[in-house]
Order: structure tokens, then C-alpha cells, then sequence
């Protein structure tokens, strides 16, 4: 129960966030603006989800260096840029993005750069150790102009919200009371309340008797169903979504299929390998789940389309990609392509501009992001069919930004093609989940030296190549995320292909020549 003290301190917190971002909107009239600006930035590349859903993840704990494209800022020589995190980065990851700047020389931007650290490797998000470290706060604090700062995260929650009012910067990210907006169940309410496509589905439910009331009613209206998806209502990349299979209860009666998908759902096939109904059915009641039609088609993809919307309410369309999925159903995000099909790319961004203008009229600021399913007709035509809006920083972000960043190039709405200030198209290959067992062991420096001798660094002249993140997730994962940049499809996907060979024939050598001085080799 929340006292009386709590809840004035909530009221008060809430009042002075809305002031402070209040100020966004009297400094920047417009996204150019915006981009252009020289405020000092704080970067809390803090992953503010759910903690058990997040240890679904391997090495998620390394993902807040998702946001160091953000370093790519300081190009613009009066940005000063202060990042913490939750243990500190290695240095060579730090030159590694700082040499990326075009025209800027590299100790002029690092002056600009203050790295902050909480030294805490616990399971909690890295804004709470912020939080309870009143000390770094005060070092936070004096490191920005706080006339002149803003902060953004990955993923904006009431502990954000805290840390803005606790320093007294706005935050660029979303009001934490509209949350709800970017769950399962808010996406659904959105899209009807936009008439977007969506599948068939349940309301949000918070126990298993509840869930399999709804699965059965979805049912009953559409009986040709085969499968259903029983997703958690915040669920991260995919990995909260299970697939339940109608084919073994197919002949059981409707008075009875409500008991009978309740018996079921032990049978439940999960897209993270480490769930389990009974964790599952454990997290229902705090966080609830949805059911919806499981869409089918010979040829199916996953594409999506991102925007953003100005403190001014004003709504840009960023980018389409086709998503890259993976997971025993193709239900768990892995990587995405830029930019979607050119036949339906057009009208993703249409559908996201509709769906991006009723956020706005809700007060959603910043980044939103809708995954759809494609379905080929026999016409050749596609069905789309939006599946969720995702109200943070994605997985499609950090590749978009760095290209945009790194270019100094612009999305043409018109076609929905990126060209570099050049006049050059722009596509890429991206992933955060390049895991190989073999990459095991590979530390950022040999990272480095494989990158320097095969020459798969991205060259400013020719605005191509490839762009490594995730790397402290090497060592012990064997897992890294990159972003391989080209000038046409064929080219960004030929250029990823040759660094994931380099990887695998450089490791290969490594654990061949290992076994070879331990005798183990034939």
C-alpha cells in the first residue's frame, strides 16, 4: 500500500517531470533542430525491463553499449557527451567510435566525452544504481550544463523519469504513464483505434484460467485456426511469445476446449529455450499475457517501420526494415535488413504515420517503432498485419542511427531509400546476435586485429563497410552485433558475409592450431 508520503512524492515527481519536459518543446521547433543542437547529452543506456525476461537474452547485461552509437554525436564540435554504464567499457571500444567521427580530430572529441560507471555487474537496471549512488549523481550533475543538457535511454520508465527530476534535465523519451501504450495489449488498442490490420486476438488477461477462457473464445470465432501465440504483455524481442498447437485438441467440443487448451498450456512450445510454463504462469499475474491468431502463409516476412515524434508533436517516419528472425517459430528478433520490400514499403510508412499521429495525440514523445506480418497473396499482393508497437530504442535503432550519423545522409520519405549527403543509396545487413561457440574468447583487441588486417572497417570515402557493437559481449558469449553498410542490397549483404567468414576461418585457425600443440589434432 502506497502512503501518504509516497504518493506526494510521486505527485511532486510527476509534476516536475512534465516541466522539465516542457522545456523540449520551447528548444527545439523542429527534428533538424534538434539533430543540430550542441546541449551536453546523458546517456543511460539502461535496459529498464523486466529483469527475468531479460536474462532470456544472452549477455544482456552487455547490451547497454547498444547506445554508443551515440558517440557519433560529438562530430558536431560544441556537443559534449557524458555516458555511464553499468561496469566500464574497454578503452579500445571507446577509439573505436570515436575514430568513426568524419572531419573531427579524435582528441578534440574525446575532451567532450566524460565515461561514467556504477562498478556493479548485479541483475538490476543501471538506472536504480544510479539511483541509489547519490555520489555518481553529483558527479553526473557536475558534468553537464544543466541549462544546456537533455538525457535519452533505451527505454523510458518511472526510474528515468526519477533520474531526470534527481538532476533536473529533461528526459527525451517517453512520459513512464504511457507505458502501457507499447505493451501487447496497448498495441492492440492502438491499432483498432487507428484501424490498422492486426490478428485476431484476447484482451490482456493476469492468470491461466482467464488465458484459456480467451484462447477458447478465439477459437470459436475463427474455427479454422491452427496455432495461437500466447505472448507476456511486456515481453523483449520475442522471447516472451509461446506458440500453442490446436491440432491434438482439434476434435474436442466448445463447452469443453477451454479446459482442454488449459491442459495444454504445460505443452506450450516456447521461443526462449529456458522457459518453462511454470515460470511462465508464474509472471502472469504481475505482468499478464495475451492470445492472439497465429497468421499463416507460404511465404510469410517480418517487416517493420520505425519513427519518431518531436517534442512539437511532430511525427517523422525513420526508416522500413525486413526483419530477421529466428527461434523454433521464427518469433524471436535477431537482425533486419534496410530498407523493407519495395512493395510494401510505402505503405508501412503510411500505416506508421496513421498509427505515429494518435500517439502523438496521446503525448508519446520519441521513438516508436510497429511490427507487422507479410503475407503473399496469390495476386502477388502482401497482407500486412501489425503485431506491436515497440515505444523504445530497438533493435532497428542503432543501425539507422549510425548509418544517419556516419553519412550525414537523409531518409527520403518519397521512396523510402536512405542517400548519403553524396546522393548515394544506402542499405545494410544488421545484427545483434552474430553467437558462434568458436568466437568464444575473442577479446576486443583481437577483435580489432582481425577487423585492421582483413580491412572490414567502414571507409568514409567510399561510405561503406562494417560497424562492429556488442563487442565486450565477445569474450564470453561469442556473441557481437554489426551493421554492414553498401550501396546496394547485394553489396551490404555481400559485405556482411565476407566478416562473418573472416570471423569463422580467423577462429577456426585458432582452435585448430590449439589443438594441433595439445596433440589433439589428427
Amino acid at each position: 500500500m502506497v502512503s501518504e508520503g509516497q504518493a506526494n512524492h510521486l505527485w511532486a515527481t510527476k509534476a516536475k517531470f512534465c516541466q522539465l519536459q516542457a522545456q523540449l518543446r520551447d528548444r527545439w521547433q523542429t527534428i533538424e533542430q534538434f539533430d543540430l543542437s550542441d546541449y551536453d547529452i546523458l546517456v543511460v543506456p539502461s535496459l529498464s525491463l523486466d529483469q527475468s525476461e531479460l536474462l532470456k537474452v544472452a549477455g544482456s547485461h552487455h547490451y547497454e553499449e547498444r547506445l554508443l552509437f551515440s558517440l557519433i554525436r560529438l562530430r558536431n564540435p560544441r556537443t559534449r557527451l557524458v555516458y555511464v554504464t553499468s561496469q566500464p567499457l574497454a578503452p579500445i571500444i571507446i577509439d573505436y567510435y570515436l575514430q568513426l567521427l568524419p572531419g573531427i580530430p579524435f582528441s578534440h572529441a574525446r575532451e567532450r566525452l566524460v565515461l561514467l560507471s556504477t562498478y556493479d555487474a548485479s541483475h538490476v537496471p543501471l538506472t536504480q544504481k544510479i539511483l541509489e549512488r547519490p555520489r555518481l549523481i553529483d558527479r553526473i550533475r557536475k558534468a553537464l550544463r544543466t541549462r544546456k543538457a537533455y538525457m535519452i535511454c533505451f527505454n523510458s520508465t518511472p526510474l528515468e523519469r526519477e533520474l531526470s527530476v534527481e538532476l533536473g534535465i529533461p528526459l527525451w523519451a517517453l512520459n513512464p504513464d504511457l507505458l502501457h501504450l507499447g505493451t501487447k495489449s496497448g498495441s492492440r488498442s492502438i491499432f483498432a483505434e487507428t484501424h490498422v490490420p492486426h490478428p485476431d486476438g484476447s484482451p490482456l488477461v493476469h492468470s491461466p484460467h482467464d488465458l484459456a477462457k480467451e484462447a477458447a473464445a478465439l477459437w470459436d470465432r475463427q474455427p479454422q485456426l491452427r496455432r495461437m501465440v500466447v505472448k507476456l504483455n511486456e515481453g523483449f524481442s520475442g522471447e516472451g511469445n509461446a506458440i500453442l498447437e490446436l491440432a491434438p485438441i482439434r476434435t474436442v467440443e466448445m463447452p469443453q476446449r477451454a479446459a482442454a487448451i488449459a491442459d495444454s498450456f504445460p505443452h506450450l512450445r516456447f521461443q526462449s529455450l529456458s522457459e518453462t510454463w511454470t515460470n511462465f504462469a508464474k509472471r502472469l499475474p504481475d505482468l499478464g499475457a495475451i492470445v492472439e491468431a497465429f497468421i499463416e502463409g507460404e511465404e510469410k516476412r517480418s517487416p517493420s517501420v520505425q519513427g519518431r515524434i518531436a517534442p512539437t508533436g511532430e511525427v517523422e517516419i525513420l526508416s522500413t526494415h525486413d526483419q530477421i528472425l529466428g527461434g523454433p517459430d521464427a518469433q524471436v528478433y535477431l537482425g533486419c535488413s534496410f530498407p523493407a520490400d519495395a512493395s510494401y514499403r510505402l505503405q508501412l510508412q503510411e500505416f506508421g504515420m496513421r498509427i505515429g499521429k494518435t500517439l502523438a495525440a496521446k503525448g508519446v514523445l520519441e521513438r516508436f517503432g510497429v511490427d507487422f506480418v507479410a503475407v503473399r497473396q496469390q495476386d502477388d499482393s502482401w497482407d500486412l498485419q501489425a503485431i506491436e508497437i515497440n515505444l523504445r530504442k530497438g533493435g532497428t535503432t542503432h543501425p539507422l542511427m549510425t548509418l544517419r550519423f556516419l553519412t550525414n545522409g537523409q531518409f527520403n520519405l518519397g521512396d523510402g531509400l536512405f542517400y548519403s549527403q553524396h546522393g548515394r543509396e544506402k542499405y545494410y545487413i544488421a545484427t545483434d546476435t552474430l553467437q558462434k561457440g568458436q568466437y568464444n574468447g575473442l577479446l576486443p583487441h583481437d577483435l580489432m586485429d582481425i577487423i585492421a588486417h582483413h580491412r572490414l572497417h567502414f571507409d568514409s570515402s567510399t561510405e561503406t563497410g562494417t560497424v562492429f557493437h556488442l563487442i565486450s559481449c565477445l569474450s564470453e558469449f561469442g556473441k557481437l552485433g554489426l551493421t554492414s553498410i553498401g550501396n546496394s542490397p547485394q553489396e551490404a549483404q555481400d559485405i556482411y558475409d565476407r566478416v562473418v567468414e573472416v570471423l569463422d576461418r580467423e577462429t577456426l585457425a585458432a582452435i585448430k592450431s590449439d589443438a594441433s600443440c595439445s596433440g589433439l589434432e589428427d
